[in-house]
């Protein structure tokens, strides 16, 4: 009797132990700022490259075919409506955007900090300092801002944005297009701008 008492008691004891609710574990404000940070920089990553890769793919097929004004016409006509339609794509709280201080359309100018980061980027640049990869600015509470640096990369970009005095025609469309136009006179490896994706954590 007294060694079913007790496997009794044993079975009970076991049995409020397992209903109990287990403690969660609370993250500390460094804690929560780490995992936002890194939730920041996978998006950031992810977006950046698919705003960019859209983008590239229109261009390029202009460009590959040496269509030089039919490239100009699609960045004036379709460039800020794709980048439209990535960030409809995007989740709640996500948004992007192209900036440059030599900006082709005004609606790519820095606005806030951003100006201030690019400047960042270019002095870095003079100073032969590897570029970064990216750069994150914490805006507000759980708001983030990503900055993915764009370099004039090859050849195929100076065809628009290097000496295009050199060819009067396509300097003239430009102006024509973009009588504010600021995107010139580039060479290999300067820096071109930015992709910034502004982040809103939950």
């Amino acid at each position: 009797m007294k060694l079913l008492k007790s496997i009794t008691l044993i079975s009970l004891c076991a049995s409020v132990l397992l209903a109990a609710p287990k403690e969660e574990k609370v993250e500390t404000p460094v804690e929560v700022q780490k995992t936002e940070l890194q939730k920041t920089v996978e998006i950031g990553e992810s977006t950046s490259k698919l705003l960019i890769q859209t983008l590239g793919k229109n261009l390029k097929e202009h460009m590959s075919k040496g269509d030089i004004m039919g490239a100009l016409k699609f960045c004036s006509d379709k460039a800020y409506p794709i980048t439209s339609e990535v960030n409809s794509q995007l989740p709640h709280g996500v948004t992007t955007k192209r900036i440059s201080l030599k900006y082709r359309n005004p609606a790519n100018a820095p606005k806030e900090n951003e100006a201030k980061i690019l400047e960042s980027f270019e002095s870095l640049r003079d100073l032969n300092v590897a570029m970064p990869e990216y750069l994150v600015e914490k805006v507000a509470n759980k708001t983030y801002k990503f900055y993915k640096p764009i370099m004039i990369a090859d050849n195929a970009c100076l065809e628009c944005h290097g000496k295009v005095s050199k060819d009067i025609d396509l300097q003239r469309e430009i102006t024509k297009v973009y009588p504010l136009d600021k995107a010139v006179d580039y060479k290999l490896n300067d820096l071109r701008g930015a992709v910034v994706v502004t982040i809103t954590h939950e």
